[in-house]
């Protein structure tokens, strides 16, 4: 059998990430097997390498292949798949929260969980957006249904989903504001941001009211339920990190309002609208570093370490 380089993992640090040859997979009926050109790696991937995360979805009996955001060329086609032709440039988010295996030179993928890139947009920039964009695509217009007009608060504006959200919400032409702690208030701003409050120093539920929707990607020292004070009645409150973080249900009944919480699923419609907003320059996904496959470990280093501006991206065969 065909073999291929990827990077397998066990549990624990960055230096338990090695490089090894595994078998190539094949594609099923209705995917496609990518040759990877570059990878996306996101707090997911370090935080399941820690054991954490979504690490009990591996089966540590087989080679442990992390990553979810991908980007490549469709290598071959598998039977019925009508999407795409063999030499397709294409990106997406495959199987998650199950294992996409995409720290590896090549990837199946059910042809639907994919996108093609737009002309004008570069592998890395595609590699970057799948998860951090779908997350942000699928809470601000699918699940609130962001529109010209919304008056919408995003915590956490200033990360990797955050950044997405408010670009989306822009481009939706939603009037925004945000939190962000005091280091990545500038980032904000750098987005067309005006209404920008430091998280670090002010209390956002002095700041606004009478607001349609809540975006709160933090999750934490209360946010959610203090959200609930910014609300109109018959706002929408969503919380991303975890639904143990929503507010209690007598809170948001008194409220009236609605809270929910999502986990991103693959979608290629909303990949095709993320694709649209990147070929039109709606959106991007600033990189802020790339390694090849051989330097996983230092992306996950640096990662770790907090504070990154940008995406984190692996070159495989670009």
């Amino acid at each position: 059998m065909p073999t291929m380089k990827a990077v397998t993992f066990t549990k624990g640090g960055p230096e338990h990430l090695s490089i090894a040859h595994v078998e190539r997979p094949e594609p099923g009926p209705g995917e496609v097997l990518v040759r990877v050109t570059a990878a996306g790696v996101n707090p997911i991937d370090w935080k399941t390498r820690a054991g954490a995360g979504l690490y009990d979805n591996f089966d540590p009996s087989a080679p442990m292949i992390l990553g979810w955001d991908v980007a490549g060329i469709v290598e071959t086609v598998g039977a019925g798949v009508t999407r795409f032709r063999e030499g397709d440039r294409v990106f997406g988010m495959p199987r998650f929260p199950q294992p996409a295996r995409a720290y590896a030179e090549f990837v199946t993928s059910p042809a639907r969980h994919l996108a093609l890139i737009p002309s004008g947009v570069s592998d890395l920039a595609a590699a970057a957006t799948p998860l951090s964009g779908l997350t942000a695509y699928q809470a601000v217009v699918d699940t609130l249904g962001v529109q010209g007009g919304t008056r919408i608060l995003i915590h956490g504006a200033g990360g990797q989903v955050g950044q997405f959200a408010v670009q989306i919400a822009k481009a939706r032409r939603a009037e925004i504001w945000a939190t962000e702690v005091t280091g990545r208030t500038a980032t904000v701003r750098a987005l067309g941001v005006e209404r920008v409050i430091d998280a670090s120093v002010d209390d956002f539920t002095t700041e606004v009211t009478d607001l349609d929707v809540v975006l709160d990607l933090v999750g934490t020292v209360g946010s959610p339920t203090r959200s609930l004070a910014c609300l109109k009645r018959g706002g929408q409150l969503l919380v991303l990190p975890s639904p143990e973080v929503l507010p209690p249900a007598e809170a948001v009944e008194a409220a009236g309002v609605e809270a929910r919480w999502m986990l991103v699923e693959p979608d290629h419609a909303g990949l095709e609208g993320l694709a649209a907003m990147l070929g039109f320059g709606l959106v991007r996904a600033p990189i802020a570093e790339t390694r090849n496959l051989d330097e996983v470990g230092e992306l996950h280093r640096i990662g770790e370490a907090g504070d990154t501006p940008g995406h984190l991206v692996i070159t495989v065969s670009l």
